[in-house]
């Protein structure tokens, strides 16, 4: 028998740790249980803050998990990430422990076979007569797959007895998720895990979760430390909306983002992080930008499914997309079927209004040009909802509420001012055909990629562009000429401009985190090279109050990892939201 430290190196090298969740960790030494001492300088470590002792109504909350595999998967003993596909015949026959006879392909057993050898040989020594042994072990190998070679192919012999997942979990009855053939059970919840005989020849992960952005009202009434959206969705008519750009992973490069660490802006990591912030907002609506169509197919619509959205998606048009389909990004809108119903939804594709404008305004021998450069794939999908909740038809109480939701991903090139411009234009046109159709409350959400004050978000906000606007002055097509018609009639405001006008409490803190000059938070997107505001959520006022507002990120928070995305933040931007209620109105 191994004496504890021997033990102790093998369950190092036999149990594979996955950063699926949380944060990355290959700390698996042994250490004490630790109650932090109360410290003369009041400082706080991580170990203080606690789901029983929140501070500032944050937390830390730590979970380890065995991943069991109906497949009962092996380890190779020799490099403990990968999974055998091998098994050595005569480690089963010399009675060897079984986790040595594992190997991940036939180069790996040939390259350790000159010290595989040497524990034949020993187990040799001490074998006295077993040939029967032998015939009924290498007898049941045979009925399964050649074993000529002394090995076996595990990829042929699935059934195999030897294989292991293990013995009962720790905690049986507390199983988080059942996906694939696997299923996760929990083992710790402490910030440290020992790993035991149980976790050899499985995947452990561990799940380190953070309390939540708080909710901040602007309407003198801070909401408590934590979203707490079951009470507060209850007591009246207002629904939330959440604004988030996902960073798709074909842009999430490592040359792009080398200070973020690779295990961190691997997809595997990020699409459960992202999720589980997503999910923790518990938002009514929710729009997502640079969502892959393979990963709103596999991932988000089954996911989201499962907390009782319904989901909807817009690819982005594939004319200048050079690259696989399946991975070709779009929006993805998902509301939560208990709060909404779908009535409509309408697909803006830019390329098509970009064919119609060329084929009114633009000569035949410069059309090609034209579409050169408008022709971008952006697209928008909206989205027709009717309200289940209270407070609908307020003005009429016989009426339906019905909210129209646009989500947008507006071109990413800052020397294609006027394209940005035209987009946006395009888009709020269409919306305003909807608003006269219906008279319906009106909530555009997106990345525009449009800093405060430039012509976009000029337009937007205020209902037309100054003629003298310097992004004016880039308009190789003439698309923006004359300058009058830049204008659209939603009364449309930003929602986080409200935190501009918030004086007292949490929104005072807030509002130090907003720009003074346009009333918009100084940055939705932070990378090492680029910091500023692209995200939105604008509203029609005459129909929509604000209520509160997700609360911003500071800056120096995020600088500790360099930039967006970093281990705590899986995208470049950060999420919007924002809690509305619906309001007495006219008809414009």
């Amino acid at each position: 028998m191994a004496d504890p430290p021997q033990v102790r190196r093998q369950l190092v090298l036999e149990s594979r740790i996955s950063a699926i969740l949380g944060f990355h960790t290959t700390l698996l030494e042994e250490r004490e249980e630790f109650n932090p001492p109360e410290r003369p300088d009041k400082s706080v470590i991580t170990d203080d803050v606690t789901e029983l002792n929140p501070v500032d109504g944050h937390f830390l909350r730590y979970r380890w998990y065995r991943i069991q595999s109906d497949r009962k998967v092996a380890v190779c003993s020799v490099h403990p990430t990968e999974q055998a596909t091998l098994q050595c015949l005569g480690c089963v026959k010399a009675k060897l422990p079984v986790a040595k006879s594992y190997h991940c392909s036939p180069k790996c057993f040939s390259d350790a076979w000159q010290h595989h050898r040497v524990l034949h040989e020993r187990a040799a020594s001490a074998v006295n007569e077993n040939g029967n042994e032998e015939e009924e072990i290498f007898g049941r190998f045979n009925s399964t797959g050649s074993t000529t070679s002394g090995m076996v192919n595990m990829s042929t012999s699935q059934s195999n007895t030897s294989l292991s997942n293990g013995t009962a979990a720790l905690y049986p009855a507390a199983v988080t998720q059942r996906s694939g053939g696997e299923t996760w059970f929990e083992v710790g919840r402490s910030k440290t895990y020992t790993p035991t005989a149980d976790d050899i020849g499985h995947v452990l992960k561990f799940d380190s979760i953070t309390s939540p952005r708080r909710l901040i009202s602007v309407s003198g009434i801070d909401v408590p430390g934590h979203l707490d959206l079951d009470g507060r969705i209850s007591s009246g008519g207002t629904f939330t909306v959440l604004s988030y750009n996902i960073l798709s992973d074909a842009y999430a490069s490592s040359e792009l983002y080398s200070y973020c660490p690779s295990w961190a802006l691997s997809w595997t990591y990020r699409r459960q992080n992202l999720l589980r912030e997503i999910v923790g907002y518990r938002a009514d609506i929710v729009c997502l930008q640079e969502v892959q169509s393979d990963h709103f197919e596999e991932f988000f619509a089954p996911e989201l499914d499962k907390h009782g959205y319904q989901a909807l998606f817009k690819r982005k048009t594939a004319e200048v997309f050079g690259g696989n389909m399946n991975t070709i990004d779009g929006c993805a809108t998902f509301f939560r079927r208990d709060r909404f119903s779908h009535v409509k939804k309408y697909e803006v594709e830019f390329n098509k209004a970009a064919q119609s404008l060329t084929d009114a305004l633009v000569p035949s021998a410069q059309k090609k040009n034209a579409l050169n450069r408008l022709v971008k794939d952006n697209v928008a999908l909206i989205v027709v909802l009717e309200a289940k909740f209270g407070n609908h038809g307020i003005d009429n109480p016989g009426k339906r509420q019905l909210v129209c939701v646009a989500n947008t991903h507006v071109n990413v090139h800052q020397d294609l001012k006027d394209v940005k411009l035209w987009q946006v234009h395009t888009l709020l046109k269409g919306l305003e055909k909807i608003a006269a159709s219906a008279d319906i409350p009106m909530l555009v959400c997106g990345d525009f990629n449009s800093i405060p004050g430039s012509a976009p978000h000029a337009l937007l906000a205020m209902g037309k562009v100054d003629p003298l606007h310097p992004d004016l002055a880039i308009d190789p097509l003439g698309i923006l000429r004359p300058a009058a018609k830049l204008t659209h009639q939603l009364p449309l405001v930003s929602a986080y401009s409200s935190f501009a006008r918030v004086g007292v409490g949490l929104g005072l803190e807030q509002r130090r985190k907003m720009d003074p000059a346009t009333n918009e938070p100084l940055f939705t997107n932070c990378t090492r090279d680029f910091i500023g505001t692209h995200d939105y959520i604008f509203y029609s006022a005459d129909s929509l109050t604000v209520e509160s507002l997700l609360e911003l990120l500071d800056e120096d928070s995020l600088r500790k990892d360099t930039a967006l995305p970093s281990p705590e933040w899986s995208s470049d931007h950060i999420a919007l939201l924002a809690e509305f209620r619906c309001k007495p109105r006219t008809r414009r």
